[in-house]
């Protein structure tokens, strides 16, 4: 005969709701986050790319709501504005930020979200929704090879290239925020 799980704790087992996590990458760019990220989303299909929003251009290959929400400066604001933003801030003349419904919506229904975010992003977010949070900062495995693989993407001048780089050694120094 096998023992029957007292209806108490089988019926609190069935109204206990897990609330969602939040996976924190963030990185300079050319680190691999978004590599690393596209690799996490493929291996479990059940986790969720929180789909950020940006003013700068759309490049090439990219799509509207899928790789990001290209916005205007003056659309951006609004957003900001009206309080519609988990977090943002300015990184390379542009703006990135993470909308805050489609994160709250999914973390109350229980479902992960995984942000690929700059480290500014990720203290922000820290600040608001700690307990929701596991963050993880990933360097690059040297600044010759960050620099390799910011020329081998083929998508910016070399004084942007540069700017980049500059920019990766102050993000690096807040790797263990």
């Amino acid at each position: 005969m096998v023992a029957k799980e007292p209806t108490a704790a089988r019926d609190l087992g069935s109204r206990i709701r897990r609330r969602g996590l939040m996976l924190v990458l963030s990185s300079p760019s050319g680190a691999g986050k978004s590599t690393i990220a596209r690799n996490l989303l493929e291996s479990d299909p059940s986790l969720e790319l929180s789909v950020s929003v940006t003013t700068r251009p759309r490049r090439g290959s990219e799509i509207e709501g899928v790789h990001y929400h290209f916005r205007s400066m003056r659309d951006f604001e609004r957003l900001r504005d009206s309080d519609a933003l988990l977090e943002w801030a300015e990184v390379h003349g542009n703006c990135y930020a993470t909308p805050r419904e489609p994160a709250e919506i999914a973390l109350a229904e229980g479902r992960d979200m995984l942000f690929d975010i700059d480290w500014q992003g990720a203290q922000q977010l820290k600040e608001k929704m700690r307990a929701d949070i596991v963050s993880i900062f990933i360097l690059p495995p040297s600044m010759k090879e960050l620099k390799a693989r910011l020329k081998r993407r083929a998508e910016d001048q070399e004084s942007v290239i540069e700017t980049r780089l500059k920019n990766a050694r102050l993000e690096i120094e807040h790797w263990k925020e």
